[in-house]
């Protein structure tokens, strides 16, 4: 990785301006365990912003060389830069006109040779110990693959949100698209007494809407604290007999809180740094709009 850095210039500049100002698709090709290095570098190409597909090599041969047109970039991956296959597909490329980046170990090699843009693999040794099976050359040929899909990510202004609309399913989606406002709980769902509800009937509400807690609002719905579980057993330890306690001489004031426009996974890692398991949820003028318990995100699998 040292020595691959080392040898970075203007040919890995040249590289991401082609990407950049590409009209169609990049298409990745090898065979090999090049050709699977390239599977993955067109997978993260795709993934960050810049439409891409694999092509394989020896299929190229027969019909998917169609896929290439001129609005493309070809970037071809072969370590010795020798590749039968691949330079067999470079006559039908050259002749349409498709810019061709390589990535070989060999600047002194044919592919190296035809490229518009070379960008050197070398590797002194592979890590296999008879330094014959792709090892080192291809996490060098990774790398750099990681390097001009992250290059091109920068440049476009590639942000989370952009990242999120392309990966909808999964964990990566659920993060970056589910907000507070998706998961947490509304209407007749929010626990919810008024100042003047007794301790009984506060407690009733609490085992009711079962997230260990109830928001106690003024007559214009506007918060004005919480109580919970963790209250309850706190004021038992001290006084013993609730029943004619005050809801608005032990709520907790000035709870913490969340606008329903955050991300969902911003409101776990909240909840983790203060150690509490709810959240009450407001909007910009202070109304309570909805609650949020710790296995709201669970049920969501944000975490």
């Amino acid at each position: 990785m040292e020595g691959l850095a080392q040898r970075l210039d203007g040919q890995f500049t040249r590289a991401v301006d082609l990407v950049l100002d590409c009209r169609g698709r990049v298409v990745v090709s090898g065979i090999g365990k090049s050709g699977h290095i390239a599977r993955k570098i067109a997978a993260t190409l795709a993934s960050t912003g810049t439409p891409a597909l694999f092509v394989h090599a020896a299929e190229a041969m027969h019909g998917d060389l169609g896929m290439i047109t001129r609005a493309d970039v070809l970037v071809a991956l072969s370590y010795s830069g020798e590749g039968g296959e691949l330079l067999t597909m470079l006559p039908v490329a050259k002749r349409e006109g498709t810019p061709l980046v390589a990535m070989t170990g060999n600047p002194a090699s044919s592919l190296a040779r035809l490229a518009d843009v070379h960008l050197d693999v070398h590797v002194d040794k592979e890590a296999c110990p008879l330094n014959l099976a792709p090892t080192s050359s291809t996490t060098a040929m990774l790398a750099l693959g990681d390097a001009l899909a992250v290059a091109c990510l920068d440049a476009r202004g590639f942000g989370p949100d952009d990242f999120a609309r392309s990966h909808p399913a999964g964990a990566l989606g659920r993060r970056l698209l589910t907000y507070v406002r998706d998961v947490m709980r509304t209407g007749d769902r929010i626990p919810r007494v008024t100042l003047d509800t007794s301790m009984i009937d506060a407690l009733h509400e609490i085992s009711r809407k079962q997230i260990g807690m109830t928001a106690v609002v003024d007559a214009a719905g506007r918060l004005q604290g919480i109580f919970t579980d963790g209250d309850l057993r706190r004021l038992l330890e001290r006084s013993g007999d609730v029943r004619d306690v005050r809801l608005a001489d032990v709520m907790t004031r000035q709870p913490l809180t969340i606008a329903p426009d955050v991300l969902a996974a911003e409101a776990a890692q909240l909840m983790d740094q203060r150690k509490k398991n709810q959240l009450l949820v407001l909007d910009a003028d202070g109304m309570l709009v909805g609650a949020l318990h710790m296995h709201d995100l669970m049920a969501a699998k944000v975490i």
